[in-house]
Formats: C-alpha cells, structure tokens, sequence
C-alpha cells in the first residue's frame, strides 16, 4: 500500500564538536532517508549549532528518524518546524549573462522579487535573493528566459515563529 510522502523540516540542537553533522547525517543516510536541504549555523550559545534539515518521509517513518535523532547523545534537541508557527529562509545567489539592453527588463523582475544585483560587468551580473523556498524556486523559472550562468543556493534555514495568537503583540 501507497503511503505518502510529506516534505518536513526539523531543526536540530547539537553540541558544538569536530563529527557532529557527520554522525547525524549518517544516521539519515543508513536509514534510506534523502536529505533535500541541509543547513549548520552556530547558535547564540557557543556551545550548541544547529543543524536544519529538510526531507521527505511517510509519517510513521519521520516519527521514528526524529525519535532515533533525539537518542544521540550529542542532540540537545530536535524540533519539528511547523509551517504554521515557523520563518523559513533561503538565499540564492545567480549569475546571468546580460547584455546593457537587458538590464532594465532584469531590474524590474529583480525589484519586483525584492533582490538585489549586488555585481555587474560588462557582458553579466550576479543577483542576490532571500525568501521562502518558493520565492526563490519561482524567481528561478521567471529567470529561465536569460542565459543563467551560475547558480548557488543555501538551502533552507528556519526558526520558530510566535504562535499568532493573542499574546502576539503584531495582532495588536
């Protein structure tokens, strides 16, 4: 029987070691999990970094690989981002040959994306996005008619938001 696929993201606590990531990671890999974006950043802690990790799994097998990642010793905590209460962001930098005749037309969507051309030669520029994963992955299909040179993209980082309820101050 088809069970479905759900795409989640968790982000993971971890002590601040030399093999960390590979440990967690690995534990992914050895289960048949594909990782679809994976992030590490240091954390206001020293101590800590944290690993965001996104991936496609049916709902039992995702319980059990959170459960398995929260069993390490050196995970401080594991949490799931619910796209309901959590801020997602992505960077993509792209290059594309652009002749002058095409800057104008290249601004506009670039503006329009709210970007940012952050270098610019002769025959090509660099252009700068952050956004949601569909953000960019939309500003990539528009950008499909210029001849993309280089594309290098962070993949996903998130963190909890607030619960938009009534405690939530920007709902006042």
């Amino acid at each position: 029987m088809y069970k479905p696929l759900k795409q989640e993201i968790v982000s993971v606590l971890v002590q601040n070691q030399a093999n960390v990531l590979t440990r967690v990671i690995s534990m992914f890999g050895r289960r048949g999990f594909n990782i679809d974006s994976l992030t590490v950043s240091p954390t206001n802690n020293p101590k800590l970094s944290r690993i965001t990790i996104m991936f496609s799994a049916t709902e039992q097998s995702m319980q059990q690989i959170i459960t398995q990642t929260e069993k390490l010793e050196v995970v401080e905590e594991v949490i799931v981002l619910s796209r309901e209460n959590s801020l997602y962001r992505e960077l993509v930098l792209m290059r594309i040959q652009c002749e002058p005749d095409q800057r104008s037309s290249v601004k506009e969507i670039v503006d329009i994306f709210r970007g940012k051309i952050i270098d610019l030669s002769r025959h090509s520029l660099v252009i700068e996005l952050t956004g949601t994963p569909s953000k960019i992955n939309g500003f990539m299909e528009v950008m499909e008619e210029y001849n993309i040179t280089d594309v290098c993209r962070t993949g996903i980082t998130g963190i909890e938001g607030l619960n938009r309820g009534e405690d939530d101050p920007a709902q006042k």
